[in-house]
């Protein structure tokens, strides 16, 4: 199985998108998804990273009167 394979690739004028020397045999049903330069690829794996986080009270109890055993 040949890995995933990254290309950018500018559309024409007409919409159309041409892609040449690709590393998969003729004949080979292949995946394509297409997305803006720059788009963010890892949102799932990392979909905090970049965002600014502020916890007021990191250490206090979460909920704590909810907890039945406590009572």
């Amino acid at each position: 199985m040949t890995p995933a394979h990254r290309i950018e690739a500018v559309l024409l004028e007409d919409g159309r998108l041409a892609l040449d020397n690709l590393p998969f045999r003729a004949g080979q049903a292949v995946e394509v998804i297409v997305l803006p330069v720059g788009y963010p690829t890892d949102m799932n794996e990392h979909p905090l990273r970049g965002m600014i986080r502020h916890y007021d009270q990191p250490t206090a109890p979460v909920a704590e009167e909810d907890w039945g055993v406590l009572q």
